[in-house]
């Protein structure tokens, strides 16, 4: 057996499963050399949920990851619990940790009567590369509240305070939260979740196929506004930069595709819905952030042909830079 064919090998029994069937997505140029190319999977779905275009490996599993964050945000409403858009729209948000994403996230949490204290996510600096220098600067420290998933954090525990379950262990797997959850977010995707892990910030994460990711953003985009669906698209429509923020690529999608609602995901991953029910998910296998994009432009482009937004274009490629001058480019193959 050859040195890569093991290692092969030994990843796929790590995995305890074959290795996903990636394809060639992105490649990154430099002057007359293609430099690098990312390899993953994607699928575009019409608005009746079926295939027009799928790339890579259409029945492997990928975690979500903060992809999710829309559909827990579905759970909540459905809870009963009031918030205000700007507080869904955090809910659903991997924030940059300005200060408008804090007091939003403290907001929910002064709403319902908690305190910071209570946060269970894990410390991290502002996310946005501008808002982290500005938090240093300032004097500013990993905290929980400045960390980019605070604002669901703080809806999940007011979700469990409205509901009378106990905030002290809302993480745990045994909590009714972690049912609450899982329920929503089969139903959304049409998909049985068969094994749980644990996301970066401490709540559950599941794996499902692109497909199944799609249709859950499809039920989102298309939903009536008197629905949780529907008020959930609404909110990270009327704020596109709390789901993200100033300067991210996921803001200016939404700004530039009207009724679009978009979440990425770490590890490379971006979902997509559309008003009229097409979606579409995007895993890249390195999970390299750069190259969800250019991949997911593409996509929409081929969907949405002489409709496509000309402000969308701008997120299609990004340069290679020399001595701080263009060299090269980023783009979808």
């Amino acid at each position: 057996m050859t040195p890569s064919a093991a290692a092969s090998a030994g990843l796929a029994q790590c995995a305890g499963a074959e290795l996903p069937q990636h394809v060639p997505l992105v490649s990154a140029s430099r002057g007359e050399m293609l430099e690098s190319i990312h390899y993953g999977s994607a699928v575009l779905l019409d608005p009746q949920g079926e295939v027009i275009t799928a790339l890579g490996d259409q029945q492997a599993r990928f975690y979500p990851r903060s992809a999710l964050k829309p559909l827990f945000a579905v759970a909540i409403l459905r809870s009963g619990l009031e918030l205000s858009q700007e507080q869904i729209a955090l809910a659903a948000a991997s924030h940059s940790g300005a200060p408008r994403h804090q007091e939003v996230a403290h907001s929910t949490l002064r709403d319902a009567g908690l305190e910071l204290a209570e946060l269970g996510n894990s410390t991290d600096l502002p996310y946005g590369v501008a808002e982290r220098a500005s938090w240093l600067a300032d004097g500013g420290s990993a905290t929980q509240l400045a960390q980019n998933c605070s604002g669901k954090h703080a809806a999940l525990l007011a979700m469990c305070k409205h509901n009378g379950w106990a905030t002290e262990n809302y993480l745990a797997a045994s909590h009714p939260l972690a049912a609450a959850l899982r329920e929503i977010v089969e139903e959304l995707t049409e998909e049985r979740i068969t094994t749980i892990s644990t996301d970066g910030c401490g709540t559950q994460v599941y794996p499902m196929t692109l497909a199944a990711l799609a249709r859950g953003f499809a039920k989102l985009a298309k939903a009536a506004p008197d629905t949780a669906e529907g008020r959930v698209a609404a909110s990270m429509r009327a704020y596109p930069e709390l789901v993200a923020g100033e300067g991210r690529d996921v803001t200016e999608l939404m700004r530039a595709v009207p009724g679009a609602v978009a979440k990425d995901g770490f590890e490379g991953i971006q979902a997509v819905g559309l008003p009229d029910g097409s979606s579409l998910a995007v895993k890249i296998s390195d999970g390299s952030d750069r190259a969800r994009m250019p991949i997911t432009v593409k996509l929409l482009a081929s969907h949405l042909g002489d409709q496509t937004p000309t402000a969308l274009e701008d997120l299609a490629s990004s340069p290679a830079l020399g001595g701080g001058e263009p060299v090269g480019e980023l783009t979808a193959l």
